[in-house]
């Protein structure tokens, strides 16, 4: 390079900071959440009547379901503790490259929602892999007929789930990158 060659001023901008703390953060205060929830619900509602709340829009009712959202899959318990462990571990292995808030959120919640049904499927009658997991909320039906009966876990799989798909559809990668829409790719190749 000679002194008269002009110097690129540009550079590449930093990576955003990682979001490992929001994720480990969020997936530890939701699982706390989940596991106390269960133990509460399981010592108070064992044997009891359902309790009617919001004019019934909610009832706090306790299940035991060995199978997926309304038992099905029930003969499948160990195949579904083994879908749970893999989600786990392939969360684990991307989140040190979460470099985008939404996706840290959604993967930390899904991870809290994974880990707590996963513990109760590996540590709950009637043993290992077939334990079965507690679910107490029910949605405008004392008996889960309308909504299936669930719990904290499975509120935060929903709702990480569909932040991770909002993610996807804005475009956001979990490294933080934003993906280019493909017609302004194809507007530069033809220009």
């Amino acid at each position: 390079m000679s002194d008269n060659d002009p110097v690129s001023t540009e550079s590449t901008p930093p990576p955003p900071p990682r979001r490992l703390g929001l994720f480990a953060g969020l997936a530890v205060v939701v699982l706390a959440l989940d596991i106390v929830t269960k133990f509460w619900a399981v010592a108070s509602l064992e044997g009891q009547e359902p309790v009617r709340l919001f004019g019934g829009a909610l009832y706090l009712v306790l299940v035991r379901n060995p199978g997926a959202a309304w038992s099905i899959g029930a003969d499948y318990t160990w195949v579904l503790s083994l879908i749970m462990a893999a989600v786990v571990l392939a969360i684990l292995y991307f989140a040190p490259r979460l470099r985008s808030g939404g996706w840290a959120a959604g993967l930390g919640l899904v991870l809290a929602g994974a880990l707590g049904n996963l513990g109760d499927r590996l540590f709950r009658p009637p043993g290992f892999l077939h334990g079965h997991v507690v679910d107490f909320l029910s949605l405008f039906a004392p008996d889960g007929s309308v909504w299936p009966v669930f719990n904290v876990a499975d509120s935060a799989i929903c709702v990480g789930g569909a932040l991770i798909v909002l993610m996807a559809l804005l475009g956001r990668e979990y490294d933080g990158t934003l993906i280019e829409k493909k017609s302004s790719k194809k507007k530069e190749s033809s220009s």
